[in-house]
């Protein structure tokens, strides 16, 4: 699954739209892709990877749905005793708006936080508040939905999307709005201190969906790129508020990219339709300005995407576009489609899922450097997961067993690779529906999935293989450790456990301190047959917990 469906991530739209009816369907032709079959390295005798103690790893990252702004405090408890380093939190920009509704822009200082109605910001303001009392991190992305009265006037979609064609300086206002209400300064009415300031944002949210931003291309008449060029202005504007309220220095992030693309039946070739899901490197080639040899564009091919026409213009593109090449870093929701972590979706060279990270990395680069720009992004995951069945049989969804080692899988490539710097979980409860993006850790119920072992203590095992008397390499992580060991002012230790065959008792084989900031570790360790290996914790005054187990072949 390259994407969610957006009505799990933001308020309930007050408009039955036909784009939002018609999404189901996109979505399940995006994750009709055939699953790998399940399996870990298992190589006999491969060349054992080299440790590497000193890397600190990734930051983790959840992103949430509306769980979060239905419980804020007890989902911040939950995220807290996971080991959560940072929560990405979508700020809607209807949800926070006046007269959302209305055609009619209201007459109101859409930069000042106090113009806006208190309601709006009040969960908001509990969330910013509760992480900073938790000692956590906030990647705060200023995503739709667009009021009404922001969007192009007179469309005929005004009344079926609300992100059609959004207006860059409105938003550009409210981007003031916010980050003058999180400065560290700002003490709302009625309130004794100040709220916290917010330094980490994400500009919008998947632009590359047309229910994001709307139109992707106009369907049925070209395969001319629209909505790079609108995410470049709202890119423009952001930044300039973000940075005209002191929050210059801040980690700003663009990108925010789905992963996949999908095209309607019948479309032209590259037409993604106004609402439809362009593929994440073609997105960027219109967004930086140029055509699929990677060469700037020049004449009409150049001006009907929004950008310079010849080299002159060219020469101040990245100027007039700071953002795109000075924010702190890219984020990119890389979902495998289904597929094992390694493996990128077959014949769709422009997705940017986990295993097409290194492509995006020299594209970026790439990018930069045509236009005399030094920067090397580093990539920020900021949404991931595999849909699990059960509950969800549609196609794309794999065994929550299969699941719970991706994911493992995933966090370990995602380590390997040092200019990645978060590796993210989205949603900690399914969704109600059996139909829906299910890659929560529990069920809508509340019941643990494997998968909630497999977060919060991942266990992996790069060549799980080999001859007898030969040493494995363990590498895993306790999430919560790094917070126990603030605490207890005590370091925290995890326990290898290994059983030979596949019942019996699990017997501990190793202990290893966990010093890592994040709560990593790698080790060799030799087992003397084949059997299962397991990770237990303990956490400081509570019950031992355990990761999933895996297997161990011996020849």
């Amino acid at each position: 699954m390259s994407t969610p469906l957006p009505g799990l991530r933001t308020p309930p739209r007050p408009r039955r739209r036909a784009a939002q009816r018609a999404l189901p369907a996109l979505t399940a032709a995006i994750v009709a892709v055939l699953v790998a079959a399940c399996g870990g390295s298992s190589t006999k005798l491969a060349k054992l990877p080299a440790l590497t103690p000193g890397r600190a790893g990734p930051e983790s990252i959840f992103t949430m749905g509306s769980q979060l702004t239905e419980d804020p405090v007890g989902t911040l408890n939950q995220l807290k005793r996971l080991g959560v380093d940072r929560v990405h939190v979508y700020m809607s920009w209807s949800g926070i708006a006046p007269d959302a509704q209305s055609a009619k822009r209201p007459r109101f200082d859409a930069t000042n936080p106090a113009a806006y109605p208190a309601s709006g910001w009040a969960t908001y303001d509990t969330i910013v508040r509760g992480l900073a009392a938790r000692h956590m991190g906030i990647d705060l992305a200023l995503a739709p939905p667009v009021p009404v009265w922001a969007e192009r006037p007179g469309s005929k979609y005004d009344r079926q999307q609300f992100d059609y064609e959004p207006d860059a300086a409105a938003y550009g206002q409210w981007v003031r709005a916010v980050a003058t209400r999180y400065s560290g300064h700002y003490t709302p009415p009625g309130a004794k201190s100040p709220l916290p300031r917010v330094n980490f944002w994400s500009i919008w949210n998947e632009p590359n969906l047309g229910t994001f931003l709307a139109p992707e291309t106009v369907s049925g008449k070209s395969s001319v790129e629209v909505a790079p060029r609108l995410y470049r202005g709202l890119v423009d504007a952001a930044w300039n508020a973000l940075h005209a309220t002191g929050h210059g220095s801040d980690t700003i992030l663009i990108g925010e990219m789905a992963p996949a693309g999908s095209s309607f039946p019948g479309a032209l070739k590259g037409d993604f339709g106004v609402f439809g899901l362009m593929p994440g490197l073609q997105f960027l080639r219109a967004l930086y300005c140029v055509g699929a040899n990677y060469r700037q564009l020049t004449g009409t091919a150049a001006t009907a995407r929004g950008c310079p026409a010849n080299a002159t213009g060219s020469a101040k593109f990245a100027a007039q576009n700071p953002g795109l090449f000075k924010a702190s870093g890219f984020a990119d929701h890389p979902y495998p489609q289904g597929l094992p972590p390694d493996q990128a979706t077959p014949n769709e060279p422009d997705y940017t899922e986990l295993a097409a990270i290194p492509k995006l990395q020299r594209v970026l680069d790439q990018l930069n450097r045509l236009y005399g720009s030094s920067t090397r992004f580093p990539i920020w995951a900021t949404e991931f997961g595999y849909v699990t069945d059960p509950p969800n049989t549609a196609g794309g969804a794999i065994p929550v067993k299969t699941a719970a080692m991706y994911l493992n899988w995933a966090e370990y490539l995602t380590w390997e690779d040092p200019r990645i710097k978060s590796y993210d979980q989205y949603l900690i409860n399914d969704p109600p529906t059996a139909d829906g993006f299910t890659t929560g850790l529990r069920t809508y119920t509340g019941k643990p999935k494997v998968t909630l072992a497999a977060y919060r203590m991942p266990l992996y095992l790069p060549v799980s293989s080999t001859d007898k008397g030969h040493p494995l390499v363990v590498w895993g992580e306790v999430r919560p450790a790094p917070d126990a060991a603030a605490e207890t002012h005590r370091t925290q230790s995890v326990q290898i456990q290994f059983r030979a065959g596949s019942g019996g008792a699990f017997k501990t084989v190793q202990r290893v301190a966990l010093t890592n900031a994040h709560g990593y570790f790698e080790v060799h360790q030799t087992f003397d047959a084949t059997g299962q290996v397991r990770l237990r914790w303990v956490p400081p005054g509570g019950q031992a917990i355990f990761s999933r187990v895996a297997p161990v072949t011996l020849h």
